[in-house]
């Protein structure tokens, strides 16, 4: 089977994509890139607005200048952009900048418990660490089962729903799986959430740069409340995040964090906070980060994110029927086709730790992957079908190999030929296992010889 475009044609977008990696052998290839779902690479026209606005950078909000103006115009302007591209409702919903998903997430939960802390906050086992342990330090948090290949359980989110009957404070999941690329049907989790009374929140950190997001009316049963991301994720990595919310969760009691900028007034005995979103803004904000984002977004826009999606998509199921020809595979979540889900796929190959196939792939053809548990603990526990008995070893003794998968990742400039390197390359480690267990021991620790390791 053929297919077209062999490259693609987004890549000449990408800042880095010539880059020489040294090899084992001595020579040198261009680096193949499929860690996209850790952090995406500049794009050309995020670096080329960088640097035609860097002579114009100034202070924001405070400045009578005419740069610290302009500044200001262009760092407001970012949210309307911002706003357009996920379909914000600015009548109930603010934009705040924030420097990654992480704080987004850590912002939200320590202003819900300034309020009470005795709603159940209801998430999944899907998660990434950041969707899950902020909300353990400041509430009671119950978890949405997923199915044997790894989906969520509607089923199991419903009955909770039910039963908790109207004490659910919030509802939290992932809008894609890093790791097994699973898309959440927002919309149909949104409807339910708030027909028990509860709000609902999207990470759409991996979601945000592979597929449309459309967070809808607030009166449409089905709309989004929270929606948080990185921009590090979306092809403008330099250190800003966003926060959607809505507006009545922080127009009310004490800022988050406090300092500059999140105040009309402060005496020695009383203190006015600013409005929003300002007040949620401490400190000077990264304006450059800012910058890259609207770029990034607005690039994106231009392509479209249909057209983004599919692209990827063809991608991932060109990979599968690739990799499914290998009995030594296993490929974990959906390992067929690409219903509802974005272009990460997660593999083992039989007999040889993760690690060491990530290691191979990248001394041996500059392919850079993701391995181990990718910051979802819980999720790789039970896709992999650990025994409590086996978690327990390893929380006694760290130092051993810890379980985990192989991630492929990925964005927009992957190709074809890309894959093909790849896929020659597990090739030759599947017929090759026992030297390439020489070559690249597990850093001298034990291998179970098992698809888990």
């Amino acid at each position: 089977m053929s297919y077209y475009p062999y490259q693609s044609r987004y890549k000449k977008m990408i800042v880095g994509t010539d880059v020489l990696i040294p090899l084992t052998n001595g020579r040198y290839a261009k680096e193949i890139n499929f860690d996209n779902a850790a952090t995406t690479p500049p794009l050309i026209s995020v670096m080329k607005a960088i640097n035609d606005f860097a002579p114009w950078y100034s202070s924001i909000h405070r400045g009578s200048g005419y740069k610290s103006q302009l500044s200001s115009e262009i760092y407001e302007n970012a949210r309307k952009i911002i706003g357009k591209f996920v379909n914000i409702d600015n009548d109930f919903s603010t934009v705040i900048f924030v420097k990654n998903t992480t704080e987004a997430l850590n912002k939200i939960s320590d202003k819900l418990a300034q309020s009470k802390k005795d709603g159940i906050i209801l998430s999944s086992y899907m998660e990434h660490h950041s969707n899950d342990l902020p909300w353990r330090k400041n509430f009671r948090i119950d978890y949405i089962n997923i199915t044997k290949k790894g989906n969520l359980c509607i089923n199991s989110y419903a009955n909770k729903l039910r039963r908790y009957n109207g004490k659910v404070k919030l509802v939290t999941l992932s809008g894609a799986s890093n790791v097994t690329g699973y898309k959440t049907n927002i919309h149909q989790f949104a409807e339910l959430a708030h027909k028990y009374g509860a709000k609902i929140l999207i990470d759409g950190a991996q979601l945000i740069p592979h597929s449309p997001i459309n967070m809808k009316s607030h009166y449409d049963s089905k709309h989004i409340d929270y929606l948080v991301f990185s921009s590090h994720k979306i092809y403008a990595p330099f250190g800003t995040g966003v926060l959607i919310a809505p507006k009545d969760t922080f127009s009310r009691g004490t800022p988050t964090q406090v300092g500059g900028g999140t105040v009309k007034m402060v005496t020695p005995s009383y203190v006015i906070w600013d409005d929003l979103p300002h007040k949620e803004e401490a400190g000077t904000p990264n304006l450059m980060g800012i910058v890259a984002l609207q770029t990034a977004i607005s690039t994106l826009s231009k392509i479209g994110m249909d057209e983004i999606e599919n692209f990827e998509l063809k991608l991932t199921q060109y990979t599968l029927d690739k990799l499914n020809k290998f009995k030594d595979v296993i490929i974990y979540g959906n390992e067929r086709d690409c219903n509802n889900r974005i272009g990460i796929i997660t593999f083992n190959i039989k007999g040889l730790h993760h690690s060491t196939v990530a290691e191979i792939l990248s001394k041996e053809a500059g392919i850079s992957v993701r391995s181990g548990c990718f910051c979802a603990q819980p999720y790789i526990q039970k896709l992999l079908n650990l025994s409590p008995r086996e978690i327990y070893a390893h929380k006694n003794n760290p130092y051993s190999p810890h379980p985990g998968m192989v991630r492929i990742s990925f964005g927009l400039y992957n190709d074809y030929g890309e894959i093909d390197v790849l896929i020659k390359l597990i090739k030759k480690i599947i017929k090759n296992k026992t030297y390439y267990r020489k070559k690249y021991p597990c850093k001298d620790y034990e291998i179970f010889n098992s698809a888990r390791y």
